[in-house]
């Protein structure tokens, strides 16, 4: 059996309920934006997070997966991916990167988003920018018809034609009754042997696309605790990311937010 067959394709009703798992998860992103402050810690918002997703009846997905110790993922300035929250406060200046996800009757919806703290420098600002338009380049081809790695390359083409780097050690993914499903979605164009290449798209797929886009160079450092990771060079990242179901007459972003600069159906 290949992987293509091993693929969870939706059907037109768990997609509904994925989209309601996906709205709840937006308007708990969108309340922490708010939060986002001078002053306030990453603990505080992990604390808030959790909170609000008990209160509309749905399970924390991130906490103790693989033993990860928090509802939200929390990854500030040169930190990419996995920044467990801490007590130390949010500064102006900073960048934060939320990543977070929630289990609603039984489906799953994974987003994130890079918020800047107080007032940030214009290259910072920069980054979080184009890092959110990759991600909208990657959405305007995730509709069938298209191939999967057409997400790939218009990612990967506009990170790097303004002169960041997209990060290949960690991807994309298939989600829905787990968090991470098949295929997986590079930001990048892989090599030739990848078994996802010739994947086209499909209705009933449900994919968490997310760009995670460096300042500087793609490689990466996993520190002690083993869920950090970190830019090699220390220099800033940012990351963004939208679950989304591909229909047959067009694509919605399951996790739209009302500040989304893109329409919540392609």
């Amino acid at each position: 059996m290949t992987k293509w067959a091993k693929m969870d394709i939706k059907t037109e009703l768990e997609i509904k309920k994925m989209e309601k798992a996906g709205e709840l998860l937006a308007s708990i992103l969108s309340e922490l934006c708010t939060l986002c402050v001078p002053g306030i810690s990453t603990k505080q918002l992990d604390e808030i997070a959790e909170n609000l997703v008990l209160d509309n009846n749905a399970l924390p997905t991130f906490k103790g997966y693989h033993g990860y110790p928090a509802t939200i993922c929390s990854s500030v300035n040169d930190v990419i991916i996995h920044g467990i929250p801490t007590s130390a406060k949010l500064k102006s200046g900073d960048i934060l990167s939320i990543d977070m996800g929630l289990t609603l009757e039984g489906w799953i919806a994974d987003s994130a988003l890079t918020i800047p703290i107080g007032k940030v420098s214009a290259e910072a600002m920069k980054l979080i920018e184009v890092t959110q338009t990759s991600l909208y380049r990657g959405l305007e081809l995730a509709k069938p018809g298209f191939r999967l790695f057409d997400i790939s390359r218009a990612i990967q083409n506009y990170v790097e034609d303004n002169g960041y780097s997209v990060v290949r050690d960690f991807v994309g993914h298939g989600v829905g009754r787990n968090l991470h499903e098949d295929p997986s979605i590079p930001n990048f164009i892989p090599p030739l042997t990848s078994i996802y290449r010739n994947i086209k798209l499909k209705p009933g797929m449900t994919l968490a696309i997310e760009p995670m886009v460096n300042q500087g160079t793609h490689d990466v450092k996993i520190m002690k605790d083993r869920w950090t990771v970190r830019t090699r060079d220390n220099k800033l990242s940012a990351h963004f990311e939208h679950s989304i179901a591909i229909c047959k007459d067009k694509t919605v972003i399951l996790t739209h937010r009302k500040d989304d600069k893109i329409n919540r159906e392609l």
